[in-house]
């Protein structure tokens, strides 16, 4: 089938200067907000955003942890600041060791990431109270208004931030771009006014005052920018209620903003609305802080999300008409160790959904101990995209052709959508979805038609787009004066080799890669991978056999050098890119990869990991492959040994909003299997244990202290043993009785209720240098 779409030229320029956020003065990079893209240093800006909790991880793994953030592609690093994690106590505030924002934000800065601090003071975040210390709740109030007894105590947090802060906003050369005030407040904008104007009055400073934008959030006019959100799955809603329209929406392409999804639990959904699903999209742009990376589980729903839907609702809201890609999380944590109550959601607090005491993983990218996700490697692909063509692909609309889906039921119809100006743009399909597969299309082929100067239509033949596939193809996109026509091939990034830009793209699986250049502008054309065709005025390579050799070398039309390498699936999810051996150079390694002002390491679990590099730095350009050597054995083996069997589940028990309740601290020493889990002696640091197992609810201690805990969903259980000290644990696990009201999806399989450890593993990271 023949798709259509017909790209406008812009209808005129952005509104601009109409809203009152301002830089500092003289900052060689001043950052503005047109009413659809964002600028820094007056060219449009994309940034990507990933959210970590300082306080969910320990301060002496922060930089490292940061590193890879930034080597996945992150530019902005966002935070709650956890009120209760820094006063749980009154008038004892607290930031020292894993508190320390300063610190934190001074490492954004030494790397060159931005910072976002999220202030408050009710942040949510999965987190007792929301945030707000037990002392406020109890004083004579009323939380998140303007009762003036509240915004005391607020007064005194908002005055502690800001010195904390003192000396790194942006005039001062700092890292602090944006603040968020409050969180998920829908109905109370003279609140959210008063708390910036209180924020400010402390000495915060920044460029961007943001808010959260869903639910038919009302704002302060002009005051916040509105930032929204998209999970593709929830923990939050009912056990029972099946995967939620407001979730899968978000494999649709669509230009309605808001999701009224995130957070119903804490809010009305049907009442009363504030404002209509785009009431800012005339003076706002697209710009997000919480496309879910992962998800949380609750006891009562335990959701398992997989990278190929991350990868999914990412590109698709780069089509949609993104501006800003926020995630939430980027990083999982761990809760800290509260002085006067565990640090959790939980029904006990009034809340309606019962968290983990301890895990706060999130199925982030990087887990709660830094563990290298799959979603890590789809994210960092897209991230390459947006850090070469963002700059592009900022300013161009979103358009979608006639023919789409009817509604969310329809999974016949191909999703798809062009970002363009009129001229030239970017294609974008999704075919994926969770829980329910989306067919094979095939036949399948485009006609683009651009206003702003004919059309393009592609492939030269038509393809299948298989089910699964989430990709952007390129349209008209110039590379140092060659016009690439179209590529059935995603653009990851450029790199300079020999004197010649090499645009590296990415194959789709199942559908061989074909280039079309304008004629016009190449001389001659190599291509030993592919096939070479000159047809109505382009250059056609196709049939291209995609891996580390695909390489496509062109002569411009005016004498220069051009060349496209076209890597294989799999193989573009092994790509870094970063400052190395003085210059910029792609690094290729199955495992993670860090660059550290001139220097590489590797994040790997082989014995003698090896990488690529291109172009290597001692072979004259073209990959270099290398091994390091072994640095000796990893750990040894862990031993499981069945001390207890487990004894009758507990009685199930609802709480709030009649969800069931996490089994009470009790039935760990009544009803419980535990296991006595031996470790070696010697432990290299980056060793996780790997816990295969079955039942409802896991906890693991050392003496009597709790260390680990876990609501079961399918997954390996894992347990970062650096957190540990090195002897024996012991490992509880309480079977789920037969009538409990909670969801656990189908990837558990059969027999998931019953308490038992089957086995454990040890795996070893390690953190390798290459010089």
């Amino acid at each position: 089938m023949r798709h259509h779409v017909r790209v406008p030229e812009p209808s005129g320029p952005p509104l601009t200067g109409h809203l009152p956020f301002a830089d500092a003065p003289g900052v060689p990079d001043p950052i503005e907000v047109t009413s659809r893209y964002l600028t820094r240093g007056g060219r449009p800006w994309f940034p990507v955003s990933g959210e970590f909790h300082y306080t969910r991880y320990p301060v002496e793994e922060w930089e490292e942890e940061l590193l890879k953030m930034k080597a996945g592609g992150v530019t902005v690093v966002a935070s709650y600041l956890i009120w209760i994690h820094h006063e749980e106590i009154e008038g004892r505030i607290r930031f020292d060791g894993d508190r320390d924002l300063r610190r934190f934000a001074e490492l954004c800065a030494r790397h060159g990431l931005d910072f976002i601090p999220r202030i408050g003071p009710w942040v949510h975040a999965e987190v007792r109270n929301g945030g707000l210390p037990d002392w406020v709740l109890a004083r004579d109030c009323v939380p998140r208004t303007d009762d003036p007894v509240y915004l005391e105590a607020v007064r005194t947090w908002f005055a502690a931030v800001a010195e904390q802060l003192r000396g790194l906003d942006r005039g001062h050369g700092g890292p602090v771009v944006a603040v968020q005030i409050e969180n998920e407040l829908y109905d109370q904008p003279g609140h959210l006014l008063t708390l910036k104007r209180m924020a400010q009055e402390a000495g915060l400073s920044a460029p961007l005052w943001t808010s959260t934008a869903w639910g038919g959030v009302q704002l302060p006019p002009d005051e916040l920018l509105p930032l929204y959100g998209g999970y593709t799955e929830t923990f939050w809603t009912e056990a029972d209620g099946g995967w939620p329209d407001t979730c899968r929406k978000h494999f649709f392409f669509t230009h309605q903003r808001d999701d009224e999804g995130i957070g119903s639990d804490l809010r009305p959904v049907t009442s009363v609305r504030g404002s209509a699903p785009d009431a800012f999209a005339d003076r706002f742009p697209w710009a997000t802080c919480e496309l879910g990376g992962g998800m949380a589980v609750s006891y009562h729903r335990r959701p398992r999300v997989e990278a190929a839907d991350i990868a999914a609702l990412g590109l698709t809201k780069i089509g949609c008409g993104s501006v800003w890609q926020g995630y939430y999380m980027f990083h999982g944590g761990t809760n800290p160790v509260g002085e006067v109550s565990s640090l959790q959601e939980s029904h006990a607090t009034g809340y309606p959904n019962d968290l983990p005491v301890l895990t706060y993983d999130f199925q982030a990218p990087l887990g709660e101990y830094g563990q290298y996700r799959d979603t890590y490697d789809e994210l960092r692909l897209q991230h390459l995209l947006l850090a070469d063509f963002g700059h592009l692909i900022a300013p161009m609309r979103s358009v979608l052709p006639s023919v789409r889906p009817s509604g969310q039921a329809d999974r016949e119809t191909l999703r798809w959508a062009v970002r363009g100006d009129g001229d030239s743009g970017f294609l974008f399909v999704n075919n994926h979805q969770p829980h329910e597969a989306l067919p094979d299309h095939p036949e399948t082929s485009f006609t683009v038609e651009f206003d702003g100067g004919g059309a393009v239509s592609l492939p030269s033949a038509p393809v299948t787009v298989p089910s699964g596939a989430t990709f952007c193809w390129p349209l008209r996109l110039d590379v140092d004066g060659v016009r690439l026509e179209w590529a059935t091939a995603q653009p990851v990034c450029r790199v300079q080799d020999g004197g010649r830009t090499v645009l590296v793209l990415a194959a789709v699986d199942g559908i061989v890669p074909e280039l079309a250049l304008d004629e016009g502008t190449v001389g001659a054309v190599s291509a030993p991978s592919g096939e070479v065709a000159y047809v109505d005025g382009r250059v056609v390579v196709s049939g291209v056999r995609a891996g580390v050799e695909a390489l496509v070398e062109v002569e411009t039309a005016d004498g220069g050098r051009v060349a496209f390498l076209v890597l294989d699936a799999a193989t573009a999810r092994t790509v870094y890119r970063g400052e190395v051996w003085g210059a910029e150079r792609l690094v290729l390694a199955d495992g993670g990869v860090v660059f550290d002002r001139g220097e590489v390491r590797l994040h790997s679990a082989s014995e003698r990991p090896s990488f690529s590099v291109f172009p290597a730095p001692d072979a004259g350009g073209g990959f270099g492959t290398y091994t390091l050597p072994s640095e000796g054995a990893f750990a040894g083996e862990a031993t499981v040994t069945l001390v207890r069997s487990a004894g009758d589940a507990p009685e199930p028990v609802t709480g709030v909003q009649g969800r069931a309740s996490a089994p009470a601290d009790k039935y760990f020493d009544a009803a419980a299997a535990e296991y006595r889990v031996e470790l070696p002696e010697f432990l290299p640091p980056g060793t996780l244990l790997r816990l295969h197992w079955t039942g409802d609810v896991g906890r693991a201690y050392v003496g009597d202290v709790l260390v680990a805990d876990q609501f079961f969903s399918g997954r390996v259980w894992e347990i970062g043993l650096d957190r540990v000290p090195v002897g024996e644990l012991r490992v509880k696990v309480l079977s789920a009785a037969e009538g409990a009201a909670v969801y656990v999806p189908m990837e558990a399989g059969e027999g998931w209720r019953k308490a038992g450890i089957e086995r454990v593993e040890l795996v070893t990271v390690r953190r390798r240098a290459v010089r």
